[in-house]
């Protein structure tokens, strides 16, 4: 049995492959959109992709079901209770799927959101008796369990996905064997839950040991728990999970129309019609010349997640990238499902730089300097962009706060005659809100470099 886990950073996205080398079958779980690897895996191994499963419809990412369905003609594989545009073989409790030496069984685990599977995985070689893993997509997460509040703009409330969570792995997950393997749909700094280990594995009975959501408590009490402090949900995870439910394009098709190269005529026209611009280099390549209105998301960090919450997705979009990098930044948009790409800049921003007037520079600021001017008799005013969670811990004394995720639908609260230093933990949320405020017409805007982190090494004061 060959049991492969894909792990992509920026979304925090694990999906699996399983193939049984004898028959020559494999199986894809939980694919992102861009399925090149399994499929060049597959072959590598001598397997074909025969399956693919969805454990739910992710809301945080768009789904390759599509893509392997049409590349390989895998057959699609779903909860009973999912509700879909295209046809699917619903997998529900004790179905079973068996290829040579692996067996797949399904658990219906609802409560992240309804339709939610859980899939065990037996190696017939060791046992038919007891699962080598458990693939839990986002029910069970190392360190925490899938937020049940997502679904609550659509008819069934926060509470009682909860309520179905708490049976889902109390009824289920949690009377499997302690030496499961616990492979989970996503990891650290996913928007899915809100404590979830940088792990991408464990065994069932580390997290029945080490996960607060697991700990002997009532119905009750796992209900407030698991629905307060949840972190904000991006607009763009309804668009996704609504998408992942319907037939649609492919990424190839998406790609087709939208890589192609503008020359900057032509870009400024597009703009000019209303197109917004992202520009996906690294805050010190943008800063020292970007375009007015374009929207700094670096590819270096959470680019999708990034995008997903602060461009409009009902927009078109132009991409200036560093050259060669055009193609990575319209996939990762494709990954979410923002397909109205019109094109990228060609040449990159050195295609701009002969046109007299059309290019400006950002500003940036050391921590030494921002601690000297807050003592001057005309300080600054520090942004801090970061989420509630890490404010919490530890701030810049007098800092205004406003979450990154918050900040276009509260520019009110910012002063505009008064110059502002945006800060978050290392730099990378700080450069995107201040080009976010110059687009918004603020004109005296830094971001400070290395963010509390550069500050803390500085041996500046934080308030905890």
């Amino acid at each position: 049995m060959i049991l492969q886990q894909y792990y992509l950073g920026c979304l925090a996205h694990a999906s699996y492959l399983i193939g049984d080398e004898n028959t020559g079958t494999a199986v894809v779980v939980d694919p992102q959109r861009d399925v090149d690897q399994y499929l060049e895996d597959a072959k590598a191994k001598g397997l074909v992709i025969r399956h693919v499963f969805l454990t739910h419809f992710h809301a945080d990412f768009l789904a390759g079901h599509l893509e392997l369905r049409d590349r390989a003609g895998a057959k699609i594989h779903l909860g009973p209770q999912a509700t879909a545009e295209f046809a699917f073989n619903p997998f529900g409790e004790k179905s079973q799927l068996e290829f040579g030496c692996v067996r797949l069984e399904a658990l219906e685990t609802p409560g992240h959101t309804p339709e939610a599977i859980s899939i065990l995985v037996y190696d017939l070689k060791k046992s038919g008796d007891h699962p080598q893993a458990v693939l839990t997509g986002d029910t069970l997460f190392i360190g925490d369990v899938g937020r049940p509040d997502l679904l609550a703009s659509v008819g069934v409330t926060a509470e009682q996905l909860a309520g179905m969570l708490y049976d889902s792995l109390h009824k289920k997950l949690l009377r499997l064997p302690d030496e499961t393997l616990v492979y989970p749909a996503h990891g650290a700094g996913s928007l899915c839950g809100k404590n979830m280990s940088k792990e991408t594995v464990s065994t069932l009975g580390t997290q029945r040991r080490y996960n607060y959501a697991l700990q002997p408590m009532s119905k009750e009490e796992f209900v407030r728990l698991v629905t307060t402090d949840l972190p904000d949900s991006p607009q763009y995870f309804a668009y996704d999970a609504a998408l992942n439910r319907k037939e649609r394009a492919s990424l190839e098709e998406a790609l087709s129309k939208s890589l192609r190269g503008l020359s900057l005529d032509e870009f400024l026209a597009k703009r000019a019609e209303g197109a917004q611009v992202v520009d996906t280099r690294e805050a010190t390549e943008f800063a020292m010349a970007y375009l007015p209105g374009s929207l700094n998301i670096g590819l270096s960090g959470q680019y999708a997640t990034w995008a997903g919450t602060l461009l409009d997705m009902t927009r078109p979009i132009l991409v200036i990238a560093e050259p060669g990098r055009e193609e990575e930044s319209e996939v990762r948009l494709g990954r979410i499902g923002f397909d109205r790409v019109e094109g990228y800049l060609e040449g990159g921003i050195e295609a701009a730089e002969s046109r007299p007037g059309l290019l400006e520079h950002a500003d940036r600021i050391t921590a030494v300097t921002v601690a000297e001017e807050l003592a001057s008799s005309s300080p600054p005013l520090v942004l801090d962009v970061r989420a509630p969670g890490e404010r919490a811990e530890k701030r810049i004394e007098g800092s205004l706060h406003i979450p990154l995720s918050h900040l276009r639908k509260r520019l009110d609260e910012i002063p505009r005659d008064r110059p502002i230093v945006v800060q978050c933990a290392g730099g990378y949320r700080s450069a995107i809100a201040a080009s976010l405020l110059r687009q918004n017409g603020f004109h005296h805007v830094t971001d400070l470099v290395g963010g509390i982190a550069a500050w803390e090494a500085s041996r500046l004061a934080v308030v905890s």
